[in-house]
């Protein structure tokens, strides 16, 4: 019998590793997720933040957090979702203009071989990679996009609901990512980008996540809010404000109205609306719009809360009783709140009319409720009189200071002192100081959240009108009740606190509004920085070096300086502390993932080198 020889041994040992490798590779591809660009692939990548693409080439691939680490051509390297990623091959121009619309001696036949769309479809390719490279490089600063000069693309939300696809054009925006059905049936759907070099028209606003539970949390705020505000005001009024009388019990309908209430209500505001637009102050500058547009505001809250203390000292003086704020306070907050509802409906339905580059981001979900609480339109106005501005700075805010005024004068009357108590000086003191230093500063409103992202709707319009004078002036309203008498050492001790939390706002409020305004100024020039790719830089030193969030910091010393006053019988009064530290802990979310949006890799660094968020770690 022939016996053939078996293989030599190193013949087995390859075909061995063969196997393993090619075992251990089906392996990893059952397990691992399939990765759409490979490294060293050139695509098309989103500028963060904005909906300009340019050529990228990608690095590496996280599969944990599966995003993409790519580089531009000016070597800036960022983290992008895949779908923030497109193909060179996905960019096809699109002619604007329809076969219907050219002139009879240039309309071409509808019907292709497909051979001609092919060929028209890399004709387009060419001409949008063509495009894409106009600039060599990704822009160092949002202040230098030039739009002549850069490709604009404009997405649909086809990610976002399915219906998007069949809407009309004409609702899609200027340019779009939409699919198109080739002529003939059982060709398949292409997905086409149109490019363009960018028009100055403005584009169609994309949206962004939605906050505070979506959809469904904008059905519960829109009840939970007013419904707190009544209780606290119900509870303050109880002998004995404990959590263990809850619920306070109602009084009748008919005691929730005073035609009178809403009357003074409308005279102050109409009152606050005469300060506002007098040609007294400084025409401020706001932050750069998404159109590049700089709105300006009239900054004189500090004249108007000198005009309106002495009108009130006037008011006394011939005899008003101030003490009608607090034997009315209920009826006060219902008629603000009627206010504020009719101006929530008012700015929605002006939303609606409103151009797409003037709506709010944060807003734009699509659905009523949700964009009528959170806000439609960024920066609503009547001619030059900015709504949201005004609501923000000043019915609200000067009337803070107006109720805890009488709510003393109440004090004095219901306890039959001579004089308030040194706990009603504290508050009145400590809360004149916040509001009158934020009027005197009112410019730096201008570089918050609230005016340069939030729309104003439901949310700021009831915050401004009726949450600010009637819940933060909750200590005020408890201590006419309820006194809680200080020694002169305890005094002494809580103005210390005061001022140390004061004096941490301040500073870093203030500097963090001049690095923003202008940071080459030769004054900051000490201050550490990391650059990134939006052409920003985030501070890593002074008083944000620290912390993430000193003015944070800050805020919360102060509150738990407002609350000591009224002494430890009650939660009651110590509400404006909790609620601050929620509200606050709530908002550096919403900072923290704005941030790693827009700042991507700079931001995780940042992280790194600024570990603590709000409060330091002492060594």
């Amino acid at each position: 019998m022939l016996t053939l020889p078996g293989p030599p041994h190193c013949v087995q040992q390859s075909t061995l590793l063969l196997d393993s490798a090619v075992l251990k590779c089906s392996l990893t591809s059952m397990t691992m997720p399939p990765v759409k660009y490979q490294k060293g692939d050139t695509v098309m990548g989103r500028w963060p933040g904005s909906s300009l693409y340019y050529e990228v080439k990608v690095l590496d691939f996280d599969v944990k957090s599966k995003l993409y680490t790519v580089i531009y051509k000016d070597g800036t390297e960022l983290e992008l979702k895949e779908q923030d990623i497109r193909s060179l091959s996905g960019f096809q121009t699109r002619s604007r203009s329809r076969s219907r619309s050219q002139s009879p001696g240039r309309r071409r036949s509808r019907s292709r071989s497909p051979a001609r769309t092919t060929r028209r479809s890399s004709s387009r390719t060419a001409a949008a990679v063509a495009a894409a490279a106009i600039t060599d490089s990704a822009p160092s600063s949002r202040k230098d996009i030039k739009l002549k000069d850069t490709l604009e693309v404009r997405l649909s939300p086809l990610n976002i609901e399915a219906k998007a696809d069949t809407e009309p054009e004409k609702n899609q925006g200027r340019y779009n990512l939409r699919r198109r059905k080739d002529d003939g049936e059982g060709k398949p759907e292409v997905q086409e980008e149109e490019v363009k070099v960018a028009a100055p028209a403005p584009a169609a606003t994309p949206s962004t996540p939605l906050d505070f539970g979506g959809k469904i949390g904008a059905y519960f705020w829109l009840l939970f809010l007013p419904a707190w505000v009544l209780f606290v005001i119900l509870q303050g009024n109880l002998e004995d404000p404990s959590l263990a009388n809850f619920p306070p019990p109602l009084p009748p309908l008919e005691a929730f109205w005073d035609p009178q209430a809403l009357v003074f209500v409308i005279l102050w505001i109409l009152f606050q609306v005469l300060l506002y637009v007098l040609p007294v102050g400084k025409l401020s500058e706001g932050m750069p719009l998404r159109s590049g547009e700089r709105l300006k505001y009239r900054t004189n809250g500090f004249f108007a809360i000198a005009v309106s203390a002495l009108a009130v000292a006037a008011a006394v003086h011939q005899g008003v009783d101030l003490t009608y704020v607090h034997s009315r306070f209920l009826q006060l907050a219902t008629a603000t709140f009627i206010i504020s509802v009719l101006l929530s409906i008012y700015l929605y339905i002006r939303s609606r009319y409103a151009a797409p580059e003037q709506l709010a981001l944060g807003g734009n979900s699509g659905n009523v409720v949700y964009d009528f609480f959170k806000g439609h339109e960024l920066n609503p106005r009547i001619k030059s009189f900015d709504l949201k501005f005004f609501c923000e700075m000043r019915p609200g805010l000067i009337g803070w200071c107006l109720i805890n005024f009488a709510m003393a004068l109440a004090e004095m009357k219901q306890q039959g002192l001579d004089a308030p108590s040194y706990s009603m000086i504290l508050v009145n003191l400590f809360q004149l100081l916040y509001v009158v230093d934020g009027l005197w500063n009112e410019e730096a409103i201008l570089t918050t959240m609230d005016l340069m992202h939030d729309g104003f709707g439901f949310m700021l319009a009831f915050g401004d009108l009726v949450w600010v004078p009637f819940t933060y002036t909750l200590q005020a309203y408890y201590l006419v009740s309820h006194p809680n008498p200080l020694s002169l050492p305890a005094v002494a001790a809580i103005l210390l606190l005061k001022f140390v939390g004061f004096y941490i706002f301040r500073k870093s409020n203030s500097e963090k509004n001049a690095f923003r305004r202008n940071p080459s100024d030769p004054k900051l020039s000490h201050l550490k920085t990391i650059p990134t790719a939006t052409g920003k830089s985030l501070l890593v030193s002074g008083w944000w070096g620290v912390v993430r969030h000193p003015n944070y910091l800050g805020d919360l010393i102060m509150a738990l300086a407002w609350s000591l006053p009224c002494g430890f019988s009650h939660l009651l009064p110590w509400y404006y502390m909790i609620y601050f530290v929620i509200l606050l802990v709530h908002r550096d979310s919403r900072d923290m993932s704005e941030c790693r949006r827009k700042y991507g890799s700079a931001w995780d660094e940042y992280c790194r080198t600024v570990r603590y968020r709000i409060i330091p770690r002492v060594y």
